[in-house]
Parts: structure tokens; sequence; C-alpha cells
């Protein structure tokens, strides 16, 4: 069992940055493949960026591809999302998870159906 705990997020202006903050609990931390998704209103939830357990590899949504940094602390069992040139439709709720290894590929972490545990969730507004 893992339990992953988000920070950071909020209202900031379009062009500004923010970073989130994912701290798990429980089982070793180094075992999962973590990634960071966001869900619109009405919309599906969609994947942003994915790193492996290492940290070395990461993948990222075409979407945000220059604008937004995965990484993670594996001595601190923390995985952020650094988000720069932020614009309005990046305004969503965001949200990290945990998936257990599955796969040497990073693609295929791009499902959400890939992962086990998922954290609470973070609001983040991009204001115009």
């Amino acid at each position: 069992q893992v339990q992953l705990v988000q920070s950071g997020g909020g209202l900031v202006q379009t062009g500004g940055s923010l970073r989130l903050a994912c701290a798990a609990s429980g089982r070793a931390f180094t075992t999962y493949v973590m990634g960071w998704f966001r869900q619109a209103p009405g919309k599906e939830r969609d994947f942003l960026a994915t790193t492996s357990r290492d940290g070395i590899g990461t993948l990222y949504a075409d979407s945000v591809k220059g604008r937004f940094t995965i990484s993670r602390d594996n001595a601190e069992n923390t995985v952020f999302l650094q988000m720069n040139n932020l614009k309005p439709e990046d305004t969503a709720v965001y949200y990290c998870a945990a998936a257990a290894y599955r796969s040497p590929s990073l693609a295929d972490y791009r499902r959400a159906q890939q992962y086990d545990y998922w954290g609470q969730g973070t609001p983040v507004t991009a204001a115009s």
C-alpha cells in the first residue's frame, strides 16, 4: 500500500510558474514509476508526465513538453512537477500517481489505468 499526499498548486497569472509536490509513504518508493495527470471540468483525466523508478527516464505529453518538468527525490520519497509559462488551458485538478513496475517502456505509463495509487488532487488555476 502507498499513500500519496500532494501539495502546491493554487492560483497563478498566465505565464507564471508553480511547483507541485507529491510525498509517498508506505512501500518502497523506488519500486514505483511515478506520473502526473490532470483533469479539467467535464473532461477525461489526461496524462502529463512520467518518470522511471530511478528518475533518469522521463516522458511528457506534447501539450506540456518544454514547459513542465517531472523529477523525483528518492531519498525524500517525493515526486515533483515544475510548471512554467502556465496558460489558461492548464487550469485543472492535478493528480500524482504511482504505478507498480510492469513494463520497461515509459510509453506504457501514459494510460491512467496503469497506475495503482493516486494522490488526492490539487487544483491549479492559470488566470488570464
